[in-house]
């Protein structure tokens, strides 16, 4: 049999069994439990090759796998098929401080790379939240808390080598910081989910550690005043590394899962790199706009302890309201919209969630017009999950309306899918095509991002 040949290959490192496919067969998302035929741990390119080609010779779907943690069910296998699990591909090949750069191999995690990096005085700037993996925030285009100064994942992925359905190995980009030559490869594997082939090395973009970080928060009386706030603090240029709202009910959340004591009202959370000066100065700025848009204090600290333990918190949100619905169906969204809308998508998703009677706590990166409601009816309601899969239809529409996109971050993967018509029109169907002519078989990750017989 297929499968049997990959188990004569890597032996301990090639698994059917019942836990592991399990394991492989999971996510963060509202789907159920999918789980591939096999899980497969390469160490090397050429046996990702070899994996290819083998399934590519038996028309045996793919699945690569990070490290489990994304939210639109990109990693499941509605078709059964073949998980590359990459965690045994999990060295930091190269640092090049004088070129800021870092070569990887897709198994590194992104706190594992900074890790690797403390000593060199740079850092990898992206950060979705969960100690996701490089190659799956790759794949996904992630972006999180710090894509406001310093981008997505497209904006620091500077080259590929990625492994095609038919086991060709291609590498895009280079090390230079820029180029033009040819089609842009790179991009075109960045966010494309696995759908085209598996990533086996990244080429990423470094940053200075700043002099100095500052970070606080300050309250709100209403939903209204916050955003305003985002959007002129956005429009005056204060560069900002990290700006994040969180309605009333994520700080009940907050306290009750991480025992603080915050007021129940909207708030926002900060973040400024630069010299002790420059952060000061824009610290102060920023407390002057929230006091002319009717916020309370604005109460920041330089003290790394304050800083880890705030944005603990808030990448713990999604946590911390699971934990206040323990019985619920989590439906989470994600929408990104321009600036100018964000005051009108964020208070008609709030009215809509009110008078749905469900509970669906908001937060985000606004900074970037990036946020999400996370819809929690009960699992043990029908009426409730009907109406949280509609105010999540309602939303992607809204921002579609609003000159934006259905997801900011957190990719197509299989929840996103039905809404690609609507948001790209004949511009899917070329995607489609790219899809056929690097994947005829239509072995790569299917089911996601394309429309696929």
């Amino acid at each position: 049999m297929a499968l049997d040949a990959l188990r004569d290959v890597f032996g301990p490192r090639f698994s059917t069994g019942a836990s592991d496919r399990a394991l492989h067969g999971r996510s963060e998302s509202h789907f159920p439990e999918m789980a591939p035929d096999a899980v497969v741990w390469p160490e090397t390119t050429q046996e990702v090759a070899q994996i290819l080609r083998h399934c590519s010779a038996h028309r045996l779907p793919v699945i690569g796998w990070g490290a489990g943690t994304s939210l639109e069910g990109h990693a499941l296998a509605p078709h059964g098929g073949v998980c590359v699990d990459f965690s045994r591909m999990n060295r930091v090949l190269s640092v090049v401080p004088e070129d800021m750069l870092a070569v990887v191999q897709p198994g590194v995690t992104r706190e594992a790379l900074n890790g690797e990096l403390r000593a060199t005085g740079l850092f990898f700037p992206v950060d979705p939240g969960a100690n996701a993996t490089l190659g799956g925030m790759a794949a996904t285009r992630a972006s999180g808390t710090t894509a406001v100064r310093y981008g997505t994942m497209r904006a620091n992925v500077l080259a590929l080598e990625v492994v095609l359905a038919d086991g060709r190995v291609i590498r895009t980009g280079s090390q230079a910081p820029k180029s033009s030559t040819g089609y842009d490869l790179t991009a075109l594997f960045v966010g494309a989910e696995g759908t085209l082939g598996l990533i086996t090395e990244l080429t990423l973009r470094l940053q200075g550690q700043p002099e100095a970080v500052t970070a606080g928060l300050c309250a709100f009386a209403d939903m209204t005043s916050a955003v305003a706030a985002v959007i002129a603090t956005i429009q005056s240029g204060i560069p900002m590394a990290r700006i994040e709202f969180i309605d009333a009910a994520n700080v009940r959340a907050f306290n009750a899962w991480a025992g603080t004591s915050m007021d129940e009202t909207p708030h926002l959370m900060v973040e400024f790199h630069g010299s002790p000066a420059a952060v000061r100065e824009q610290a102060e700025a920023f407390g002057g706009i929230v006091a002319d848009m009717g916020g309370g204090a604005f109460q920041w600290s330089e003290r790394a302890e304050d800083r880890n333990r705030l944005w603990k918190m808030r990448h713990e949100g999604y946590y911390a309201a699971r934990a206040a619905h323990p019985n619920a169906f989590p439906v989470t969204t994600d929408i990104c919209v321009p600036i100018s809308k964000l005051a009108e998508a964020v208070e008609e998703t709030a009215r809509d969630i009110a008078q749905a009677g469900i509970p669906g706590p908001i937060l985000g990166h606004v900074g970037d017009g990036n946020f999400h409601a996370l819809l929690l009816p009960d699992r043990d309601s029908p009426e409730q999950i009907a109406k949280a899969k509609a105010l999540a239809s309602a939303l992607a529409e809204r921002a579609l309306r609003l000159g934006g996109t259905v997801s900011g971050e957190h990719g197509i993967g299989m929840g996103k899918l039905g809404y690609m018509q609507a948001e790209h029109g004949s511009a899917w169907a070329v995607m489609g095509a790219l899809k056929a002519a690097l994947d005829p078989l239509g072995i790569m990750n299917p089911g996601k991002m394309v429309r696929q017989e």
